[in-house]
C-alpha cells in the first residue's frame, strides 16, 4: 500500500478510537447522573430507616448489604452472573470467610465489597441536640476507623479462588455519613488505603469499579 493509503488507514483508526472513547465518556456520565438521582432517594430512605433501626447493628448491617445490592442491580449487574453475595472462601490460614459481595470482572478477576458499617452514632449525630453532635460525630469516625481495621485484618485479598487487587472496597450506604466523615477527618481515606481498603458510597461505587477494571 502507498503512504497515502497507510496514512488514511491510520487516520481512520484514530477516529474510531476517539469515537469509542467519546461514547464511553457519555455513557459513564449518564450512569453518574442516574446514580446521583438514585443516591438522593436512597439517602432520604436510609436516614429514616436508620432512625427506625435505632442501634440494632445486625439489622443495620443487613440493610447496608441490601442497599449495596440495589446499587449493583440499578447499574445493570445481575446477581449470580456479574456478582455474588455471601460466597464461601478459604484464606491462607484455613479459615472460612464470607465476603458480602464479590463482583466478577473480565479476565477472571474479582473485586470484594464489604458493607458492614455501624451507623448508630451517625443517627444520633443527625437527631440529637447541637451540644451533643460533636461527641456523636467523633464516635461515628471511630466506628468507621474500627471497621477499617477489622476489615483489613480479614485479609480478603488472599482468599483462595479470588483473583483480586490487594485492596477491598468498604461500602458506606448513607452518602452524607460518608461525606461528613471525610470532611471531618482528612486523613481517613489515606488511613483506609494504607490498610488496603478503599472507601466507597452509592455514588462512587460504580465509578470505582470501572476505574479498577481499566
Amino acid at each position: 500500500p502507498s503512504a497515502f493509503d497507510l496514512l488514511s488507514d491510520f487516520k481512520k483508526k484514530v477516529e474510531d478510537v476517539y469515537d469509542k472513547e467519546s461514547r464511553d465518556r457519555v455513557s459513564l456520565l449518564q450512569e453518574i447522573v442516574s446514580l446521583k438521582e438514585l443516591n438522593t432517594r436512597m439517602s432520604v430512605d436510609a436516614l429514616n430507616l436508620t432512625r427506625a433501626l435505632k442501634g440494632d447493628n445486625k439489622a443495620q448491617g443487613n440493610w447496608g448489604e441490601m442497599v449495596l445490592e440495589k446499587v449493583l442491580e440499578a447499574s445493570g449487574l445481575q446477581k449470580g452472573r456479574e456478582y455474588e453475595t455471601q460466597g464461601s472462601y478459604i484464606n491462607e490460614s484455613g479459615q472460612r470467610l464470607r465476603p458480602d459481595v464479590v463482583v466478577h470482572l473480565p479476565d477472571h478477576k474479582q473485586v470484594i465489597i464489604d458493607s458492614k458499617v455501624s451507623l448508630v452514632a451517625w443517627e444520633r449525630f443527625c437527631s440529637e441536640t447541637e451540644e451533643d453532635k460533636e461527641l456523636h460525630l467523633k464516635q461515628h469516625l471511630e466506628s468507621i476507623r474500627q471497621h477499617i481495621k477489622e476489615l483489613s485484618a480479614k485479609d480478603y485479598a488472599n482468599l483462595y479462588g479470588i483473583n483480586t487487587p490487594d485492596y477491598v472496597l468498604m461500602f458506606i450506604p448513607i452518602e452524607p455519613a460518608f461525606l461528613k466523615a471525610l470532611e471531618m477527618d482528612s486523613e481517613l481515606f489515606g488511613y483506609a488505603f494504607d490498610e488496603n481498603i478503599m472507601l466507597v458510597c452509592p455514588s462512587t461505587l460504580l465509578v470505582t469499579l470501572k476505574t479498577i477494571h481499566s
